[in-house]
């Protein structure tokens, strides 16, 4: 059998700014603003707050910056930081394999270039290695198996991503980084705990998985030596650690071929991207009918297993987190304001009676064709039926910020915006805005981290 890790970790160690893209680089700007934006807004969450105060109390050598703070440390240690912070509002980038790559890779990256005091074309080069690497291993251990099985894939596989990245800046060789790879994979984590009880421990696993995945690459990079057979190990290895049904080959099927990064999803809703299908169809009935909530009968929202064992759970009100991952109130809530902002998750709408009465009236349905082929697309079905039995049904086969329908520069641009305002006032974000598009052009990233600071 072909030694998968090994042939990884050498297109990780080979992968140069010439060889990707224009399509892919395009994205990879739009993920750094976007997950930017994401930072800034997860800045001023109680969850944010919480780990920033962690990381500053850890002090240490000053490498690079923990964000919206005037603090530098260690950078396996502001990662932690920067990345819970990213993914603090369920707002972060998503990729249809079930991962969070932007609240993992951008962190470590930045973090690294800010120290080694790289260019705009190393950083786009190492972020794309992240992706790349964290798609491609979670592919191979099949979404769907491995999620069953209770990981958040973000944090198992993140870990790979952020070793990836900083290998890459680092131009480890192709041994090298299959060692990173494998310290990186000894420290997978990441478990789906948090619906059970309204916990915050989902914010914290990309975080998390940024932090071991440097450790893994800085102690790499000093010989230490990780197993260079970390995914395809008969005993240990990652893949039947954690997942009933992998393939080996879909690992490196079409790697350096088609940048998957290309297909990564911007979020207009701040909420598990599972449901967006879901909420672009609710929203589509509200735009074009005049529905009186207080009239609806029921709401069937068509889709398949996975989700609904993830998102389907009855709604209770016990927080932000469990909210964002409810099919029941999104749909609900979407129906009622004809929109699902941040706005929509403010505590009084979290237990707002008529909120939870008609997320009581949403029933998941099990659709077949929508089960097979799910997660590798995300469509939905939403049938609206009113109390005299008047129904409106529509199907959304991919949502809204997929490559399919994406968001454009301007649309990310405005999510930013409204994200990082209160944060960092109107001209920091202007000048971050300007310096990510010609980012190309940039010859220090320190340059951008510098109007992180307040």
């Amino acid at each position: 059998m072909e030694n998968v890790t090994m042939t990884l970790a050498e297109f990780i160690s080979q992968l140069t700014y010439n060889q990707i893209s224009d399509k892919a680089l395009k994205k990879v700007k739009s993920c750094i603003l976007d997950s930017l934006g994401c930072a800034f807004c997860g800045s001023t969450t109680t969850w944010g707050e919480i780990v920033n105060e962690f990381v500053q109390n850890q002090e240490g050598r000053q490498e690079a910056s923990l964000w919206t703070t005037n603090f530098m440390g260690p950078a396996a240690n502001v990662v932690l930081g920067n990345g819970t912070m990213i993914h603090s509002f369920e707002f972060d980038d998503y990729h249809m394999t079930k991962i969070h790559p932007g609240a993992v890779v951008i962190p470590a990256a930045f973090a690294i270039g800010e120290k080694e005091h790289i260019d705009g074309k190393t950083l786009m080069t190492a972020i794309l290695a992240g992706y790349e690497t964290m798609i491609h291993i979670s592919r191979g251990a099949n979404p769907h198996a491995s999620r069953l099985r209770g990981w958040h894939l973000t944090g198992t596989c993140g870990t790979f991503s952020a070793a990836a990245a900083a290998g890459n800046i680092w131009q480890f060789n192709t041994t090298t980084m299959a060692s990173a790879l494998g310290m990186a994979g000894t420290q997978s984590a990441g478990l789906w705990a948090f619906t059970a009880d309204g916990s915050f421990s989902k914010r914290f696993h990309p975080g998390r998985a940024a932090q071991s995945g440097l450790i893994a690459a800085s102690l790499a990079r000093s010989g230490y030596r990780g197993p260079t057979k970390i995914l395809e190990a008969e005993d240990g290895g990652f893949f039947k650690a954690t997942s009933y049904d992998f393939d080996f080959s879909k690992v490196t099927d079409g790697l350096g071929e088609k940048f998957d990064t290309e297909d990564i999803v911007i979020k207009p809703y701040p909420t598990c991207g599972s449901l967006h299908s879901s909420i672009d169809a609710a929203l589509i009935i509200k735009k074009e009918h005049e529905i009186d909530v207080n009239k609806i009968l029921e709401i069937n929202v068509y889709n398949s297993e996975l989700v609904n064992i993830q998102c389907g759970f009855d709604y209770r009100p016990m927080g932000v987190l469990q909210a964002q991952m409810s099919m029941k109130y999104c749909i609900a809530r979407a129906m009622m304001d004809g929109m699902l902002s941040m706005a929509q998750f403010t505590e009084d709408k979290l237990s707002d009676p008529v909120a939870i009465d008609l997320a009581s009236r949403v029933e998941f349905v099990l659709d077949e064709e929508i089960n097979k082929i799910y997660p590798v697309e995300f469509p939905s079905v939403v049938e609206i039926v009113m109390q005299n039995r008047q129904g409106y049904k529509v199907r959304v086969n991919m949502p809204k910020g997929s490559v399919e329908n994406p968001m454009s520069w301007q649309e990310v641009q405005n999510k930013f915006n409204t994200l990082g305002l209160h944060a960092l006032g109107e001209k920091k974000i202007g000048a971050i805005i300007e310096m990510i598009e010609n980012l190309e052009n940039i010859n220090d990233v320190a340059e951008i981290t510098k109007l992180m600071k307040p």
